[in-house]
C-alpha cells in the first residue's frame, strides 16, 4: 500500500476512534447520570408510599382498643352463651364501623368462632365461622394484641387483621375483637404512577401491587419448606399457588438501588429496583423505576457529541482542500509553465535551425533544409525563390513545376491567393505587404489559421547576405494542447470555486445549526422553567398556611428539589447564553473595595449558619472589568468555598501583580485531586465527596465562570492541597487613569415586609398571573390583576395608584409606553414599575433603563422578584 494511502487510512481510523470514544463515554456519562437520578427519585416516591400504607393502617389501629373496652362486648364473652344478644352485638358492630368504614368488625368467642360482625346480614357473613386456625387469634390469645394479612374465609377478599382481646375484670382473656381493612386506596393510588409498587410479606409473598394480574401472588425468593407449610396451614393466600418472580441483577444504580432485568412476569425493559422495610408490619415494600429514560439520555448525548464533531470535520474538510486545490493549481501553472517554455527554446533553436539552413543553401547547399522539420522557402535579395524543402511543398500543396529556382515569390503568392489561403482582403494589397517585408528585411513573426483547421506558424528572418528566409511550422497540435491546458486550468479554477463555495455553505450550515442549538436549549431552558417556577410560586403560597409537621417536611424537600431544578436549569440557560454570544461585556472602571465589602456580608451570613469564620481584606484597588459578570464569578468562588468547607475559615482578599489585579478565594475545605482541577471546569461535573449530599448542584458553575473568563480576557487559576483547602482566582487589569467608575451596584436587599402593600399585576398569560398573584398574596400584598390594557385603564379609573405596578412588556405584542402613559394620565403619576418579558432583546433593555424602569424575565423567580420589590418599595418611601 502507498505511504500517503496509509497514512490517510490511519488518519481516518484515528478520526473515528476518537468519535466513537467521545460519543460512547458522554454517552455513558449521562447514563450513569441519569440512573443516579431515577435512583434518587425512585427513594422519595418509595417513601411518600410507605408513609401512605402506614397512616391507612394507622387510621384503624385504635378502633379494637376502644371495642375492648365497650363493657357490653365484655359482658358477653363473660356470661353464658345462652345469654348472648347476638342482634345486639352486630348493630352494635354495625355503627360502630360506620364511623370508621373497614371492611369487617368481628367478635370472636376464646374458641375462636365468631359471635357477631358487621356484615351478619351478607351472603359474606363470619358470624358462625371457626377463626381459630388463624395466627392473629392464636397471637392475641397469647400476646394481647396481632396483626395479619390474608385472604378473608367468607368473603374471600384479601385485607389486614388488626386483632385486641377482650378481658374480663379480672383480666382474663375471653375474646377478641378483630377488625379487617383493605388497602384498595393504597394501590388505587400507586396505580396512577408508571412505577410497578410491589408490598411483600416476610416470606417475600407479594400480596398487594399496583399491576395486580401479573405480579399479586408471587414469591420474591424460594419459599422454605416451613413457610410454605405455614401459609398452607393458615389458608393465609386461600390455597393460591405463589410462582416465583425470575428476576435478574445487572449492576448497581447508585443510593442503594439496583438495576435489574425481570424475566417472570415479562418486563420487556430494564428497571431500577428499590426497597424500603416497613419494620412495624414486618412488610417490605418494593418500587421498580423503568430506567428507559436514562438509555435515552444516554444515547441522546452521544448523538450530541458525534454532532459536536460535524463541524470540526467540516472544517479539516474545508482546509484539506483548500491546500489540496492549492497544490494542484501551483503544480498546473508550473507545468504550463515549463510547456511553453520547453516549446519557445524548441522553436528558438529551430529557427537558428532555419537560418543556418537557409545561409547554406543560398551557396547551393540543399541539403540540410531536408532534414528540417518545418516548411522553409528561401529567396535572394531581388525576391527570387532560391531554395526550399520538400516539407515546405507539402504544406501549401504546391505543384512541382511552380516551384522553379528564379521564379519571383511573388508568383506563389498570387498562386497562394487564388486558393484563398492569403486571408480577406484585397488580395494585390495582401501580396504587396507580404513583399515590403522581404524587401524591408526585418524579422516578423505571426499565425494563421487555415480553412481546413491547421494553424501555422510564419516566422521571417533576413540572411547575413541578403535574401531571406521563412519558416513554416504546423502546430495545429500545440495550439490544441494549449487550449486543453487552458480549459483544464479554467475547469480546475471553476471547481475550486464551486468546492469553496460549498464548504463555505456547509461551515454556515454547521454554524446555523449550532446557533439553532443554543436557541433550541435556551427556549427549551425557558419553557421548563415556566411551569417549574409556577410550582415554586404556589408551594411559596401553601406554605404560608397551616400544615402539619409532617407535611412542612414533605413541603420542604419539594422546596429544595424545584430549588435544585431551577439553579440547574438557570445555569443551563446561562451556558446557552453565552455560547450564543447573547452576553456581551461592559468594561468600566470597578472599586473592588465596595464590591468585595458588599460579598462578604451577603456571604457572611451563610458562612456563620454553617459555623465559618469568613474574612475580607481591605482593598482600594480599581480594575477595568463588567461589574455584573465579576461578581457572578466571586460569588461562585464563593459558595463553593463555603460549601465544600466543613470546619475552618474562609478569606477573600487582593494581590496586586504588574498592572493587574488578582482576586483569591481562600478555603480551609477538603481540597481537590491534583487529577481534576482542570476536569472540575467541565460542564456536568460535580466531584462527590460526601459533603452536603442532599445540596446537590448541576455542575455547571464552573463552567459558568471559565467562559465568563474568556469573555473578560481574564485568567481563570485554581490550586489546592487535598485535606488542607483550595484558593480560586480571577486576574484582571487595573483600570487607566481618568476611567469613569461604575456606580456602585451592591446593594442589599431590603427584606422589609411588604405587608399592607397594594401590588397591580397586569399579564395576559393566565397560568402566570395567578401563580404570581398566589405568591405576592402569600407575602402580604394587596393583589390586583389584569389580563389586557383595557382592563387595566378601567382599575385606573376608579382606583388610586398601587404602591408597585407589574408590567408584562409587551403586552398583546404592543409595546407598554402607550399603556403607562395613559395609566399616568389617570394617576397623575406612575408608580414604581417592573416590566415583565419573555425574551426582552438588549434594546428592551436600554429602553426600560433609560426610563428608570426595572426588568424581570419570565419565568419570576421569587428571589429575584422580592429583592427588586424592596429596593422600589426602599427607594420610593
Amino acid at each position: 500500500m502507498p505511504r500517503p494511502r496509509a497514512i490517510r487510512i490511519l488518519w481516518l481510523l484515528a478520526l473515528v476512534t476518537a468519535m466513537a470514544v467521545t460519543a460512547a463515554s458522554g454517552g455513558w456519562w449521562a447514563w450513569r447520570r441519569a440512573l443516579d437520578g431515577i435512583a434518587r427519585q425512585s427513594a422519595d416516591r418509595l417513601n411518600l408510599h410507605a408513609l401512605a400504607v402506614q397512616r391507612l393502617i394507622d387510621r384503624f389501629t385504635v378502633l379494637p382498643d376502644v371495642l375492648a373496652l365497650d363493657p357490653e362486648l365484655r359482658a358477653a364473652l363473660s356470661g353464658p352463651s345462652s345469654a348472648i344478644d347476638t342482634p345486639a352485638l352486630n348493630t352494635k358492630l354495625v355503627k360502630a364501623n360506620g364511623a370508621v368504614h373497614a371492611s369487617t368488625l368481628t367478635l370472636l368467642d376464646r374458641q375462636g368462632r365468631a359471635l357477631a360482625a358487621n356484615n351478619w346480614n351478607t351472603p359474606e357473613s363470619n358470624v358462625g365461622l371457626d377463626y381459630g386456625f388463624r395466627p392473629y387469634f392464636q397471637d392475641a390469645m397469647r400476646d394481647g394484641r396481632a396483626t395479619f394479612y390474608a385472604v378473608g374465609v367468607s368473603t374471600n377478599v384479601a385485607g389486614y387483621f388488626i386483632a385486641r382481646t377482650v378481658d374480663d375484670e379480672s383480666g382474663r382473656h375471653v375474646g377478641v375483637v378483630v377488625v379487617k381493612i383493605t388497602l384498595d386506596d393504597v394501590r388505587d393510588d400507586w396505580s396512577r404512577g408508571d412505577d410497578i409498587v410491589l408490598l411483600a410479606d416476610r416470606h417475600g409473598v407479594v400480596f398487594l401491587a399496583n399491576r395486580p394480574d401479573d405480579w399479586m401472588y408471587r414469591t420474591l425468593l424460594p419459599l422454605a419448606p416451613r413457610d410454605a407449610a405455614s401459609i398452607e396451614e393458615t389458608r393465609q393466600y386461600g390455597g393460591r399457588p405463589l410462582p416465583p418472580i425470575v428476576r435478574r441483577t445487572l449492576g448497581d444504580a447508585g443510593e442503594g438501588a439496583e438495576r435489574v432485568r425481570v424475566d417472570s412476569p415479562t418486563l420487556r425493559h430494564e428497571v431500577i429496583w428499590r426497597s424500603l422495610p416497613l419494620p412495624r408490619q414486618d412488610w417490605t415494600l418494593h418500587l421498580l423505576a423503568d430506567a428507559r429514560p436514562a438509555a435515552v439520555a444516554g444515547r441522546n448525548t452521544a448523538l450530541i457529541v458525534l454532532a459536536g464533531w460535524l463541524p470540526l470535520i467540516l472544517f479539516g474538510l474545508f482546509l484539506q482542500q483548500r491546500i489540496r486545490l492549492a497544490r494542484l493549481r501551483q503544480r498546473s501553472r508550473e507545468e504550463l509553465e515549463r510547456m511553453v517554455a520547453h516549446h519557445a527554446a524548441a522553436l528558438r533553436s529551430a529557427q537558428d535551425s532555419v537560418v543556418a539552413a537557409a545561409h547554406e543553401a543560398t551557396r547551393g547547399g540543399h541539403g540540410n533544409l531536408e532534414h528540417l522539420p518545418q516548411g522553409v522557402s528561401v529567396v535572394d535579395a531581388n525576391l527570387r525563390l532560391v531554395a526550399w524543402n520538400s516539407r515546405y511543398q507539402q504544406i501549401f500543396g504546391f505543384p512541382g513545376e511552380l516551384l522553379q529556382v528564379g521564379r519571383p515569390i511573388e508568383d506563389v503568392f498570387r498562386f497562394n491567393a487564388r486558393r484563398g489561403l492569403l486571408g480577406p482582403g484585397d488580395v494585390e494589397e495582401a501580396i504587396q505587404r507580404r513583399l515590403d517585408y522581404l524587401r524591408a528585411g526585418s524579422p516578423h513573426m505571426y499565425e494563421r489559421e487555415r480553412p481546413d483547421g491547421t494553424t501555422i506558424e510564419i516566422r521571417g528572418n533576413p540572411l547575413p547576405d541578403g535574401g531571406f528566409v521563412t519558416s513554416y511550422a504546423d502546430i495545429t497540435a500545440y495550439k490544441a494542447a494549449a487550449r486543453e491546458l487552458r480549459t483544464l486550468a479554467s475547469t480546475l479554477e471553476r471547481r475550486v470555486d464551486e468546492r469553496t463555495r460549498a464548504l463555505n455553505d456547509a461551515k454556515a450550515e454547521a454554524e446555523r445549526a449550532n446557533r439553532s442549538k443554543t436557541r433550541f436549549v435556551a427556549a427549551a431552558v425557558h419553557d421548563l422553567l415556566q411551569p417549574l417556577n409556577a410550582a415554586r410560586m404556589f408551594v411559596g403560597a401553601l406554605a404560608g398556611g397551616s400544615l402539619a409537621a409532617e407535611e412542612r417536611q414533605l413541603l420542604e424537600r419539594v422546596r429544595s428539589a424545584l430549588d435544585t431544578q431551577d439553579e440547574m436549569l438557570a445555569s443551563l440557560l446561562d451556558v446557552s447564553r453565552l455560547e450564543g454570544g447573547a452576553v456581551e461585556a461592559r468594561f468600566v472602571a470597578l472599586p473592588l473595595g465596595p464590591m468585595l465589602a458588599e460579598l462578604a456580608r451577603q456571604f457572611g451570613v451563610l458562612a456563620e449558619a454553617r459555623g465559618l469564620d469568613l474574612r475580607m481584606a481591605e482593598t482600594r484597588a480599581v480594575v477595568r472589568s463588567d461589574p455584573l459578570l465579576l461578581r457572578r464569578v466571586l460569588q461562585n468562588f464563593l459558595s463553593n468555598a463555603i460549601h465544600y468547607t466543613p470546619r475552618g475559615r474562609v478569606l477573600l482578599g487582593v494581590r496586586r501583580l504588574h498592572g493587574q489585579v488578582r482576586i483569591e478565594v481562600w478555603d480551609t475545605g477538603i481540597g481537590i485531586p491534583e487529577s481534576k482541577t482542570r476536569a472540575i471546569f467541565d460542564e456536568f461535573l460535580r466531584l462527590d465527596n460526601g459533603v452536603d449530599r442532599d445540596r446537590r448542584s448541576a455542575g455547571l458553575g464552573l463552567s459558568i465562570v471559565e467562559r465568563i473568563g474568556r469573555l473578560l480576557g481574564a485568567a481563570i487559576g485554581v490550586r489546592s492541597w487535598p485535606g488542607h483547602g483550595s484558593v480560586f482566582s480571577i486576574t484582571v487589569p487595573l483600570a487607566g487613569e481618568g476611567a469613569p467608575v461604575a456606580a456602585d451596584a451592591a446593594r442589599g436587599e431590603d427584606e422589609s415586609p411588604f405587608a399592607g402593600k397594594r401590588i397591580f399585576l397586569i399579564d395576559a398569560d393566565i397560568g402566570t398571573r395567578q401563580a404570581t398573584t398566589a405568591l405576592l398574596a402569600s407575602w402580604g400584598c394587596d393583589v390586583v390583576s389584569a389580563g389586557s390594557a383595557g382592563a387595566a385603564l378601567r382599575f385606573a379609573e376608579t382606583d388610586e395608584a398601587p404602591d408597585i405596578l407589574l408590567q408584562e412588556d409587551p403586552l398583546d405584542g404592543v409595546a407598554g409606553d402607550e399603556l403607562r402613559a395613559a395609566l399616568m394620565a389617570r394617576w397623575e403619576h406612575v408608580p414604581p414599575t417592573v416590566l415583565i418579558g419573555d425574551a426582552p432583546s438588549a434594546s428592551d433593555i436600554e429602553r426600560a433603563n433609560a426610563a428608570g424602569l426595572r426588568y424581570l424575565v419570565k419565568p419570576l423567580a421569587p428571589a429575584r422578584l422580592r429583592a427588586v420589590m424592596s429596593r422600589l418599595l426602599m427607594v420610593s418611601g
